[in-house]
């Protein structure tokens, strides 16, 4: 009788907090609920999507914390990059994030793209320009260009913008979860708390 009065008068106590703590995120503050949610690739993981342009300044300080967030997500999270063209000089970027996906060499690029472009002010404004960076990274030049202008990456392109409107990305960085929320820092309070409504979204697809 004891154990059940002790046990009744714990979850008196943790009642209020267990409910701040389900109210501390809300959507319209916290995130937005996207009116039409966007299909994923893998109906049977949770999908992230960090939505950046190399450009970005704010996405090039954001990278790191992602990375090291991303290290942690357990094996049920589809984690994935997808970068904007918000203007033509986005594209020649985007497309050489897509033909490094395509060469299998993300991990040796990505990071070294936000790199040159935010530490060493290069200009990769080019095919030929940015050819000749990724060659040191592990594609030749000869394939970077091939793969440039393919069909494939045309249809990376593509696949890319509908999902952007789909998701209604006005700016960038921001993140989706799951196809139906959009996280901003701004709306977030900052790119820690950003990290952690995306941890809160996640759950709240598992428990769903």
């Amino acid at each position: 009788m004891l154990n059940k009065l002790r046990i009744l008068l714990c979850l008196m106590l943790c009642l209020p907090f267990l409910s701040a703590q389900a109210a501390e995120y809300q959507a319209g503050t916290h995130y937005v609920e996207l009116p039409n949610p966007v299909s994923t690739r893998n109906a049977d993981k949770v999908e992230v999507v960090a939505v950046f342009s190399y450009l970005c300044p704010h996405c090039s300080n954001l990278e790191p914390a992602l990375q090291s967030w991303s290290k942690r997500l357990a094996d049920d999270v589809d984690y994935q990059h997808l970068p904007v063209v918000f203007r033509r000089d986005w594209e020649p970027l985007a497309r050489a994030y897509y033909v490094a996906e395509l060469a299998g060499r993300l991990d040796e690029t990505h990071q070294q793209t936000f790199d040159a472009i935010h530490l060493h002010q290069r200009r990769l404004a080019s095919v030929d320009d940015l050819a000749a960076f990724y060659a040191p990274l592990g594609i030749d030049q000869e394939e970077f260009k091939k793969l440039y202008g393919s069909f494939a990456v045309d249809m990376k392109l593509k696949q890319g913008s509908a999902k952007t409107r789909g998701y209604e990305i006005t700016g960038v960085p921001a993140m989706v979860v799951n196809g139906k929320y959009r996280i901003t820092a701004q709306m977030a309070g900052g790119n820690r708390e950003m990290l952690e409504v995306v941890n809160y979204l996640i759950e709240k697809e598992r428990a769903q």
